[in-house]
């Protein structure tokens, strides 16, 4: 019987308004993974004969023939046995009269090339095969390739056994919730059966199928659990493949709110954007609950190298250095994380070199990528001094890598100081130049007309008053407009942009 956390998804579904055409999910194409065990044989006699719930929202229904596609992957890993296995699978889908394909994949090469594991190896290259015939098949129906559906063997008995195998590696909740009942396109819709009541069911019909002469060896970590931990947990409690059902149930549905949670917060914290970086606010991610925080640090690194092998330690690590507001810590695989100026930068190691955004205080420095530094302060204005002949002849001398700007229009407090928000140009910023009396311009076409390289457009520093806030200057190009000197202005903001080892002028020689 169902799960009550399966038969209310099913309730809730049935609410939901399907997107597209109302027949596209009724016509996209299901693919079969049958290996020739008892469960994908089982799978291949049930989708052909009987009903099944493919999570499309009509609950359990019969499946048309003409949208089954079997598809059998050879590992190329047991000789004639494989063969075997491949001409079995083929012929058990011409029985049933659904089309099959075989793909060849060697998947001891491939795992020589990775990390050495077999299991692993083999399930990315099924996965990846399964994919790939489903996005032919979808272009072939003329159907969206998210109608589609992969559908897999797995029974209670596989949940149960990658619950311990699991919580034997280390996990969190999203391990412990074991095989999910869907991901994206990936349905399994024996989750609620076990391998006895398939293997019986094959028998009442006079069908056989291929044993795996590999299930048996101990040395790969499900068969050990399979034969070594199931039997001792099956004596304790004869029903422990559905307790364990029900509690991955329950762990899946909790997980994938706190994912949904977790996304949000990702999104609200994220200040800064860009090719293999991410900048998160840190103070207000020290202040998110620790169990959304470790989730956001988690998809933000694997968001900027997805193939990062990211641990607990590593996250409990990053928390730590956002805890204490500055530290840093690398993630194997090319992911490092540095906290710093109130801002968390999560960067691919992989990433082109960009300007990582910060605060400026004022007055203070800001150090920047290529051994530059960016300098602020605030002075009063010189008695009889005409500021604005003043702030032209500082320019000049400077060639533009320092400016002198009314403190207060750029939002400083000449008595308390304050900062300043410094970022690389963004797509669709716009700004007021000095010189174009107040006329707006795209900050990119700025950048542009400055004959800025294209590779180094990343690394120009844009002062701004605030995150969100007018652009005060571009520098070493362009102020902006609203911050010029008048000949209202009390305090000067003077700020310069020099290599590490200068400091700017004193005000008054320029």
């Amino acid at each position: 019987m169902p799960s009550v956390s399966r038969r209310y998804a099913s309730a809730r579904s049935r609410f939901e308004r399907p997107s597209g055409r109302p027949d596209e999910g009724l016509s996209a194409p299901v693919v079969l993974m049958v290996s020739g065990g008892a469960d994908s044989t089982a799978l291949l006699v049930l989708a052909a004969t009987s009903t099944l719930d493919i999570d499309d929202g009509r609950g359990p229904a019969r499946i048309a023939r003409e949208r089954l596609h079997v598809l059998h992957v050879n590992h190329g890993l047991r000789g004639i046995d494989a063969e075997e296995d491949e001409e079995f699978v083929r012929d058990l889908a011409a029985r049933f009269g659904i089309p099959c394909t075989i793909r060849r994949v060697d998947v001891g090469e491939l795992a020589a090339e990775g990390d050495g594991n077999v299991e692993n190896a083999g399930r990315i290259a099924r996965y990846a095969e399964a994919t790939r015939l489903a996005n032919d098949l979808s272009a072939e129906f003329g159907t969206p390739r998210s109608a589609a559906r992969i559908l897999t063997a797995h029974t209670a008995d596989d949940r149960a056994e990658t619950f311990f195998m699991n919580a034997i590696r280390g996990t969190g909740a999203a391990g412990l919730s074991s095989i999910p009942r869907r991901r994206n396109r990936i349905v399994r819709p024996l989750l609620d059966r076990t391998h006895a009541e398939l293997c019986d069911l094959l028998r009442m019909r006079g069908i056989v199928w291929r044993e795996d002469d590999t299930n048996a060896d101990t040395r790969y970590l499900r068969a050990f659990v399979r034969h070594e931990v199931m039997p001792v947990a099956l004596r304790r409690n004869p029903r422990v493949v559905a307790s364990l059902s029900t509690t991955c149930d329950i762990l899946s549905d909790e997980d994938a709110y706190l994912t949904a949670v977790s996304a949000r917060a990702l999104r609200d914290l994220t200040r800064e954007e860009g090719e293999g970086l991410l900048v998160l606010d840190a103070a207000r991610l020290a202040a998110t609950e620790v169990a959304v925080a470790r989730r956001v640090v988690r998809a933000a690194v694997l968001a900027v190298c997805p193939e990062a092998r990211l641990e607990a330690r590593h996250v409990a690590s990053v928390l730590e250095a956002v805890a204490a507001g500055a530290g840093s810590t690398n993630v194997p695989l090319g992911a490092e994380a540095r906290v710093d100026h109130g801002l968390l930068a999560v960067r691919s190691r992989r990433a082109p070199q960009s300007l990582v955004a910060a605060w400026l205080k004022v007055p203070g420095r800001l150090e920047l990528p290529g051994g530059r530094v960016l300098l602020a302060r605030v002075r009063q204005v010189p008695a009889g001094v005409d500021v604005a002949a003043l702030a032209r002849a500082h320019a000049l001398e400077w060639s533009g890598d320092s400016v002198l700007l009314d403190a207060v229009s750029a939002g400083v407090d000449p008595a308390r100081g304050g900062r300043l928000w410094v970022s690389a140009p963004h797509a669709g910023e716009v700004l007021c130049p000095l010189g174009m009396h107040g006329q707006s311009k795209k900050l990119s076409d700025l950048v542009g007309e400055a004959r800025v390289p294209l590779e180094e457009r990343a690394l120009v520093p844009v002062v701004h008053a605030a995150p969100t806030g007018p652009v005060v200057w571009v520098a070493g190009i362009r102020a902006d407009e609203r911050a010029r000197c008048t000949p209202q202005t009390r305090w000067l903001l003077e700020l310069t942009l020099a290599q590490d080892e200068g400091h700017a002028a004193p005000l008054g020689e320029s």
